[in-house]
């Protein structure tokens, strides 16, 4: 047999988890990739769809099956990593249904339980190999069991028509002539749910790994042409079945989920109101959750229940990995809490880097922190220089969030808590105003910022994504009221800029006003203990004559550039400030050792309690967090702070608080070669400032609010 063979995928983002195995099967000729993940008694094999999109759409759900069960997956013949053989007939269904049998035989699995979407493949191979599949999930199915036609069939396929409008777009020449076109289209009819662009975008990435002519090939050997065929497979369907079906599925129609439960023998039917064709994508927690019960599992482990009037108050508290200043006010926070509340337990479930601040601060870190993908790792990944595009990074997160939410909801419904506090939690905040039924305590939200904003290089797209990202955060706010109990923003109203939520939308901060509670800024540390700044630098080592230069970019590791570009610089600055001491602060995901040296120069990994030395310094260089800057400007330290390129929040909301403050001085990184900073740090070196004071009551305002709901 003919084949044209590829194992090359575009760049793709971060995973949740990776494969612990990984191969190929080869039969006739035609090689097909598979990945195994995770290991128990169990397996579940999630099958391939159409060649149209690989097995990266089960991402939603690999990472949270992993942690209980064997999951195999494999790539579709015409997509991914697996071949695209020439011959139609190589496409046919029963094909698919053969390589995942080839893929268990290699794996030695001999059951599994078996989940497919829309090719209905899973109900060929529960039909025609009883004994391989303890169980069945199908989901959105394009068997032929209904007789009412699908939109795409309204237009003849092999000819060329008058219009390109919706539906004729199913078309070959179309294919042909625009493919990207096509699939655009495709999958926004897939995704019928509002505020789907992340998943309409990653399916036309992974459909933008096929070619039409592939497809053309698949779709005359892989389609259903006989519905006696499909029911009589369905009667012959042995196993326990749950079959899925959304209400908003322009693909295969609502009807579809129902007509196959009814040909299927003890089916039972999910109905989810509101789906589009691909629930698993869009909805990932409800599904994972459904289809966890379904599947079942081994029993729990044993464990103490105690009533709820002999429970002692316990706080679930989540603080953001991506920078380490979360941990300090977070830290800050929970010790007012703690003398508000006499008795009060804290589990922080949380990532490196922040749980080294928490360990250092002797706090309890839940064991399933253990379980979290990493953010941290994600967020370094994305980054380029000193180029983080943060808001489409965050994005491309997405897998990693579901992922995290999974632990989560699974920690949370086996261990009672009075509150959850979530600092900046996306995947938390998100997941529970998609699932609000999964809100069993007290839920406190707070954040720095509010709004996604487009850079001015995004052009129209990146505007019309960030505004439809605020709808939904306004429409889930509005929906549900109430499910936030309290969301406190770390400032104040004058914080925040004139920008508005999109087109259409609000202004920032009127929002933000009327759906807020604001605490101030929380520095996390008492500035009392800093006034006396002579003896600070002396417990710090650093003497009274000698000027300091402290050079910080956060512990996400993404300021690497920023930190060589200060480096580079400090000869120079020597030479303008004799005797000059820098001391750079690589954080915990840059290797010293990777750092230039020089006479004069000091390189130090992660620093507990930071915020001493930047108080301490005579001047600063950091990136355009939030924490660090604002640390600097509580100290009245001068500073030079070099925004990440692309970063909405460091260019807009980060800058707007610190000219609200007249604090730091800006500067652009293309346009700083090392003479520049050296010139800089020559000029603010020392210098007298006149910040606006602030506040110092932040973190006990903040928990007198978080207090109320205990």
């Amino acid at each position: 047999m003919d084949t044209l063979t590829t194992d090359v995928r575009p760049r793709e983002q971060t995973r949740a988890r990776y494969p612990d195995q990984t191969g190929f099967v080869e039969r006739d000729g035609v090689r097909v990739f598979w990945e195994s993940y995770g290991s128990g008694d169990q397996t579940i094999l999630l099958l391939p769809t159409w060649e149209i999109v690989h097995s990266r759409f089960w991402k939603g759900q690999i990472p949270y099956l992993a942690r209980r069960f064997r999951v195999v997956t494999f790539d579709p013949r015409g997509n991914g990593r697996s071949d695209r053989p020439a011959e139609a007939a190589a496409y046919a269904r029963r094909e698919t249904v053969a390589d995942a049998i080839a893929v268990l035989d290699t794996l030695g699995v001999d059951r599994a339980v078996v989940v497919s979407w829309c090719a209905g493949v899973g109900i060929l191979l529960a039909a025609e190999h009883p004994e391989r599949a303890s169980a069945l999930v199908d989901i959105a199915s394009d068997i032929p069991v209904t007789e009412e036609p699908t939109d795409e069939f309204d237009y003849l396929f092999d000819e060329e028509l008058p219009t390109e409008e919706g539906w004729a777009k199913w078309n070959r020449p179309y294919w042909l002539r625009d493919w990207p076109g096509f699939v655009q289209f495709f999958f926004s009819e897939c995704f019928t749910e509002p505020h789907s662009t992340k998943q309409t975008e990653d399916a036309v990435g992974w459909a933008l790994e096929t070619d039409p002519q592939t497809i053309i090939r698949g779709l005359a050997g892989g389609v259903w042409l006989d519905p006696e065929e499909a029911l009589a497979a369905c009667a012959r369907v042995q196993c326990p079945v749950l079959v899925v079906q959304g209400t908003a599925d322009a693909i295969v129609g609502p009807a579809r989920g129902p007509a196959i439960a009814a040909a299927i023998p003890g089916a039972r039917l999910l109905t989810m109101e509101g789906s589009g064709h691909a629930p698993h994508l869009r909805d990932p927690v409800r599904f994972n959750l459904e289809l966890s019960r379904f599947i079942g599992g081994e029993p729990a482990p044993s464990r103490t229940w105690t009533r709820g009037r002999s429970r002692r108050r316990r706080v679930l508290y989540v603080s953001s990995p991506i920078g380490l200043g979360h941990a300090q006010r977070d830290i800050a926070i929970a010790r007012e809490l703690r003398q508000r509340v006499p008795g009060l337990e804290i589990d922080w479930l949380a990532q490196d880097p922040v749980t080294r601040v928490l360990e250092a601060s002797g706090e309890r870190i839940h064991p399933a922190s253990l379980e979290l993908a990493s953010e941290s790792q994600h967020i370094q990944a994305e980054s380029a220089g000193h180029d983080l595009h943060c808001f489409q990074a965050v994005r491309r997160m997405d897998e990693i969030l579901v992922a995290n939410f999974m632990v989560f909801h699974d920690l949370t419904a086996d261990e009672p808590y009075d509150l959850w506090i979530g600092d900046e939690g996306w995947d938390i905040d998100y997941f529970l105003h998609e699932n609000p039924e999964l809100k069993t305590a007290g839920y406190c939200w707070m954040t720095d910022f509010v709004g996604w904003l487009p850079m001015p290089d995004g052009g129209d797209r990146e505007a019309a994504v960030t505004a439809d990202y605020n709808a939904e955060m306004i429409e889930h706010i509005a929906r549900y009221p109430g499910l936030r109990d309290r969301a406190i923003f770390v400032g104040n109203p004058d914080d925040i800029g004139p920008q508005a939520f999109g087109p259409g939308l609000p202004e920032i901060r009127g929002w933000t006003e009327q759906n807020y509670d604001f605490a101030g800024y929380v520095t996390g540390f008492d500035a009392a203990a800093l006034a006396d700044r002579d003896r600070l630098r002396a417990e710090l080592g650093y003497r009274p004559d000698e000027q300091v230069c402290l050079v910080t970019v956060g512990g996400s590791g993404v300021g690497g550039a920023l930190l060589r570009r200060a480096i580079e610089a400090f000869p120079a600055a020597r030479q303008q400030v004799p005797g000059l001491r820098m001391i750079a602060v690589a954080g915990p995901r840059i290797d010293p050792a990777s750092l230039p040296t020089a006479d004069g120069l000091e390189v130090r990994p992660y620093v507990h309690e930071l915020y001493r030395h930047l108080a301490a310094c005579d001047l600063a260089i950091t990136a355009g967090g939030l924490t660090t800057t604002m640390e600097l400007t509580a100290a009245k330290r001068p500073f030079l702070y070099f925004p990440l390129k692309h970063h909405f929040e460091q260019n807009y909301h980060v800058r707007h608080r610190l000219d609200r403050y007249g604090a730091g001085r800006c500067m652009d990184f293309d346009t700083a070669t090392p003479e520049v900073i050296a010139q800089a740090i020559a000029q603010e070196i020392g210098k007298p400032v006149s910040y606006r004071d602030v506040e110092t009551d932040g973190a006990a305002r903040a928990a007198a609010l978080i207090a109320e709901m205990l």
